[in-house]
Protein backbone atom coordinates (compact mmCIF):
# COMPACT_ATOMS: atom_id res chain seq x y z
CA UNK A 1 0.00 0.00 0.00
CA UNK A 2 1.24 3.65 -0.79
CA UNK A 3 1.32 5.41 2.10
CA UNK A 4 2.06 8.44 0.27
CA UNK A 5 -2.01 8.46 -1.16
CA UNK A 6 -4.48 11.11 0.10
CA UNK A 7 -5.81 8.24 2.63
CA UNK A 8 -6.56 9.38 6.44
CA UNK A 9 -5.81 6.30 7.70
CA UNK A 10 -4.56 2.86 6.11
CA UNK A 11 -3.20 0.01 7.80
CA UNK A 12 -0.62 -1.98 5.75
CA UNK A 13 -0.33 -5.32 6.37
CA UNK A 14 -1.40 -5.43 9.69
CA UNK A 15 -2.05 -8.57 11.87
CA UNK A 16 -2.79 -9.19 15.47
CA UNK A 17 -2.11 -12.75 17.59
CA UNK A 18 -3.34 -13.75 20.85
CA UNK A 19 -1.18 -16.83 20.89
CA UNK A 20 -2.70 -18.95 18.57
CA UNK A 21 -5.28 -17.41 17.34
CA UNK A 22 -5.22 -14.46 14.53
CA UNK A 23 -7.42 -12.09 15.01
CA UNK A 24 -6.65 -10.12 12.00
CA UNK A 25 -5.13 -10.98 9.59
CA UNK A 26 -1.88 -9.28 6.81
CA UNK A 27 -4.80 -6.59 6.72
CA UNK A 28 -4.13 -3.32 4.64
CA UNK A 29 -7.51 -1.30 4.23
CA UNK A 30 -7.71 2.79 3.52
CA UNK A 31 -10.10 5.29 5.16
CA UNK A 32 -10.25 9.03 2.47
CA UNK A 33 -10.57 12.06 4.75
CA UNK A 34 -14.40 12.71 4.96
CA UNK A 35 -16.00 9.82 4.50
CA UNK A 36 -18.28 8.01 6.56
CA UNK A 37 -17.48 4.37 6.10
CA UNK A 38 -19.07 0.94 7.43
CA UNK A 39 -17.16 -1.80 8.78
CA UNK A 40 -19.43 -4.99 9.17
CA UNK A 41 -18.63 -8.70 9.66
CA UNK A 42 -19.97 -11.77 11.65
CA UNK A 43 -19.00 -11.79 15.09
CA UNK A 44 -15.59 -12.61 15.96
CA UNK A 45 -14.27 -11.34 12.29
CA UNK A 46 -11.92 -9.18 13.61
CA UNK A 47 -14.03 -5.42 13.65
CA UNK A 48 -13.15 -4.47 17.61
CA UNK A 49 -9.80 -5.38 17.42
CA UNK A 50 -9.24 -3.53 14.12
CA UNK A 51 -10.49 -0.35 16.28
CA UNK A 52 -8.12 -1.03 19.47
CA UNK A 53 -5.45 -1.22 17.17
CA UNK A 54 -5.76 1.83 15.55
CA UNK A 55 -6.71 3.37 18.95
CA UNK A 56 -3.72 1.89 20.62
CA UNK A 57 -5.29 0.05 22.80
CA UNK A 58 -3.60 -3.21 21.17
CA UNK A 59 0.03 -3.18 19.36
CA UNK A 60 0.29 -5.25 16.34
CA UNK A 61 2.11 -8.50 16.04
CA UNK A 62 3.09 -7.45 12.47
CA UNK A 63 1.94 -4.21 9.64
CA UNK A 64 1.63 -0.77 10.43
CA UNK A 65 -1.26 1.71 11.16
CA UNK A 66 -0.78 5.22 9.01
CA UNK A 67 -2.66 8.49 10.13
CA UNK A 68 -1.96 11.43 7.83
CA UNK A 69 1.10 9.30 6.41
CA UNK A 70 2.44 9.11 10.04
CA UNK A 71 3.13 5.76 11.70
CA UNK A 72 0.94 5.77 15.08
CA UNK A 73 1.04 2.25 16.35
CA UNK A 74 3.79 3.03 18.20
CA UNK A 75 2.32 5.61 19.94
CA UNK A 76 0.36 5.32 23.53
CA UNK A 77 -3.61 5.16 23.07
CA UNK A 78 -2.98 9.31 24.71
CA UNK A 79 -1.46 10.54 21.88
CA UNK A 80 -3.18 8.93 19.17
CA UNK A 81 -5.83 10.84 20.80
CA UNK A 82 -4.19 13.66 20.36
CA UNK A 83 -3.19 13.21 16.61
CA UNK A 84 -7.15 13.96 16.60
CA UNK A 85 -8.45 10.63 16.92
CA UNK A 86 -11.48 9.62 18.82
CA UNK A 87 -13.59 6.40 19.77
CA UNK A 88 -16.44 5.21 21.40
CA UNK A 89 -16.55 1.54 23.24
CA UNK A 90 -19.71 -1.11 22.78
CA UNK A 91 -20.56 -0.51 26.28
CA UNK A 92 -20.59 3.54 27.09
CA UNK A 93 -17.74 4.89 29.49
CA UNK A 94 -19.26 7.85 31.24
CA UNK A 95 -18.65 9.33 34.65
CA UNK A 96 -22.00 8.13 36.32
CA UNK A 97 -21.67 10.36 39.57
CA UNK A 98 -20.86 13.68 37.05
CA UNK A 99 -23.49 15.37 35.07
CA UNK A 100 -23.79 15.26 31.38
CA UNK A 101 -22.46 18.52 30.94
CA UNK A 102 -19.70 17.54 33.21
CA UNK A 103 -19.04 14.47 31.28
CA UNK A 104 -18.74 16.85 28.29
CA UNK A 105 -16.69 19.13 29.59
CA UNK A 106 -14.21 16.68 30.40
CA UNK A 107 -12.22 16.13 26.75
CA UNK A 108 -12.18 19.73 26.44
CA UNK A 109 -10.50 20.65 29.79
CA UNK A 110 -7.84 18.06 29.02
CA UNK A 111 -6.63 19.67 26.03
CA UNK A 112 -7.04 23.42 27.71
CA UNK A 113 -9.78 25.05 26.04
CA UNK A 114 -11.30 27.67 28.19
CA UNK A 115 -14.60 27.00 30.57
CA UNK A 116 -16.56 29.47 28.66
CA UNK A 117 -15.83 28.21 25.09
CA UNK A 118 -16.02 24.65 26.44
CA UNK A 119 -19.91 25.40 27.89
CA UNK A 120 -20.70 26.71 25.14
CA UNK A 121 -19.84 24.11 22.99
CA UNK A 122 -21.09 21.51 24.88
CA UNK A 123 -24.25 23.07 25.72
CA UNK A 124 -24.91 23.65 21.63
CA UNK A 125 -24.07 19.73 21.30
CA UNK A 126 -26.31 18.56 23.67
CA UNK A 127 -29.26 20.68 22.55
CA UNK A 128 -28.83 19.41 19.37
CA UNK A 129 -28.54 16.19 20.27
CA UNK A 130 -31.37 16.28 22.40
CA UNK A 131 -29.98 15.87 25.39
CA UNK A 132 -29.87 19.46 26.77
CA UNK A 133 -32.69 18.81 28.56
CA UNK A 134 -30.68 16.11 30.74
CA UNK A 135 -27.70 18.79 31.16
CA UNK A 136 -27.72 18.84 35.17
CA UNK A 137 -29.03 15.05 35.64
CA UNK A 138 -26.37 12.51 36.94
CA UNK A 139 -25.51 10.32 34.06
CA UNK A 140 -26.24 7.42 36.00
CA UNK A 141 -29.76 8.59 35.36
CA UNK A 142 -29.53 8.10 31.66
CA UNK A 143 -31.15 4.94 29.59
CA UNK A 144 -28.46 2.83 27.60
CA UNK A 145 -29.11 4.45 24.25
CA UNK A 146 -28.97 7.98 26.60
CA UNK A 147 -25.86 6.87 27.86
CA UNK A 148 -24.05 5.89 23.90
CA UNK A 149 -25.59 9.48 22.69
CA UNK A 150 -23.90 10.89 25.40
CA UNK A 151 -20.24 9.38 24.36
CA UNK A 152 -20.84 10.08 21.02
CA UNK A 153 -21.50 14.22 21.65
CA UNK A 154 -19.01 13.80 24.22
CA UNK A 155 -16.16 13.09 21.50
CA UNK A 156 -17.18 15.91 19.76
CA UNK A 157 -15.67 18.15 22.35
CA UNK A 158 -11.81 17.66 21.00
CA UNK A 159 -10.94 19.89 18.68
CA UNK A 160 -9.83 19.53 16.15
CA UNK A 161 -11.33 15.85 15.90
CA UNK A 162 -10.77 14.25 12.46
CA UNK A 163 -11.55 10.28 12.73
CA UNK A 164 -14.03 9.04 14.93
CA UNK A 165 -14.59 5.29 15.52
CA UNK A 166 -17.71 3.92 16.68
CA UNK A 167 -18.03 0.72 18.07
CA UNK A 168 -21.58 -0.92 17.51
CA UNK A 169 -23.59 2.83 18.55
CA UNK A 170 -26.67 1.24 17.44
CA UNK A 171 -26.89 -1.93 19.10
CA UNK A 172 -30.17 -1.89 21.39
CA UNK A 173 -30.65 1.45 20.80
CA UNK A 174 -34.15 2.68 20.81
CA UNK A 175 -35.06 4.33 17.20
CA UNK A 176 -35.67 7.65 18.12
CA UNK A 177 -32.26 8.12 19.70
CA UNK A 178 -30.76 6.28 16.82
CA UNK A 179 -32.07 8.48 14.72
CA UNK A 180 -30.48 11.20 16.72
CA UNK A 181 -27.28 9.62 16.45
CA UNK A 182 -27.33 9.26 12.44
CA UNK A 183 -28.32 13.25 12.68
CA UNK A 184 -25.80 13.94 14.61
CA UNK A 185 -23.19 11.51 12.53
CA UNK A 186 -24.01 13.43 9.44
CA UNK A 187 -24.11 16.84 10.56
CA UNK A 188 -20.59 16.35 12.19
CA UNK A 189 -19.19 15.01 8.95
CA UNK A 190 -20.82 17.90 6.85
CA UNK A 191 -20.22 20.95 8.70
CA UNK A 192 -16.82 19.95 10.44
CA UNK A 193 -14.99 17.67 7.96
CA UNK A 194 -14.85 14.70 10.54
CA UNK A 195 -14.26 11.38 8.93
CA UNK A 196 -15.97 8.54 10.38
CA UNK A 197 -15.70 4.39 10.96
CA UNK A 198 -18.69 2.56 12.10
CA UNK A 199 -18.60 -0.85 13.21
CA UNK A 200 -22.04 -2.02 13.54
CA UNK A 201 -24.68 -5.36 12.88
CA UNK A 202 -26.88 -2.81 12.28
CA UNK A 203 -27.31 -2.90 8.20
CA UNK A 204 -30.09 -0.93 7.39
CA UNK A 205 -28.26 1.72 9.37
CA UNK A 206 -24.76 1.30 7.59
CA UNK A 207 -26.78 1.54 4.37
CA UNK A 208 -28.26 4.83 5.18
CA UNK A 209 -25.09 6.18 6.55
CA UNK A 210 -21.80 5.03 4.85
CA UNK A 211 -21.36 5.38 1.04
CA UNK A 212 -18.71 2.76 1.16
CA UNK A 213 -18.54 -0.58 3.28
CA UNK A 214 -16.00 -2.82 4.15
CA UNK A 215 -16.54 -6.42 5.30
CA UNK A 216 -13.81 -8.08 7.76
CA UNK A 217 -14.15 -12.19 8.07
CA UNK A 218 -11.09 -14.21 9.57
CA UNK A 219 -9.60 -11.05 10.20
CA UNK A 220 -9.38 -10.43 6.62
CA UNK A 221 -10.74 -8.17 4.18
CA UNK A 222 -13.03 -9.97 2.14
CA UNK A 223 -15.15 -6.99 0.14
CA UNK A 224 -15.70 -3.67 -0.71
CA UNK A 225 -17.95 -1.53 -2.00
CA UNK A 226 -21.04 0.13 -1.47
CA UNK A 227 -24.23 -2.07 -0.03
CA UNK A 228 -25.28 -3.23 -2.80
CA UNK A 229 -22.43 -4.41 -4.09
CA UNK A 230 -21.22 -6.13 -1.39
CA UNK A 231 -24.28 -7.41 -0.83
CA UNK A 232 -24.16 -9.54 -3.86
CA UNK A 233 -20.43 -10.13 -3.15
CA UNK A 234 -20.35 -14.55 -3.11
CA UNK A 235 -17.46 -14.26 -0.41
CA UNK A 236 -19.87 -12.16 1.54
CA UNK A 237 -22.73 -14.41 1.12
CA UNK A 238 -20.80 -17.27 1.93
CA UNK A 239 -18.93 -16.43 4.56
CA UNK A 240 -21.39 -13.36 6.37
CA UNK A 241 -25.01 -13.71 5.21
CA UNK A 242 -24.50 -17.19 5.66
CA UNK A 243 -25.88 -18.25 1.81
Amino acid sequence: MDRTNNSLLCTENLTKDFGKLRAVDNLSLSLEEGEIRGLIGPNGSGKTTLMNLISGIYKPTNGGVYFSGKRIDRLSPESITHQGIMRTFQVARLFGDMTVLENMLIPAFTQGTGKREASHRAKELLDFSLLGRLTHEPARNLSGGQCMLLQIVRGFMRQPLRLYLLDEPFAGVHPTIKDVMIRTVQKMNREEGVTFLVVSHELTVVRRLCTRISVLHGGRLISEGTMKEVANDPRVIDSYLGG
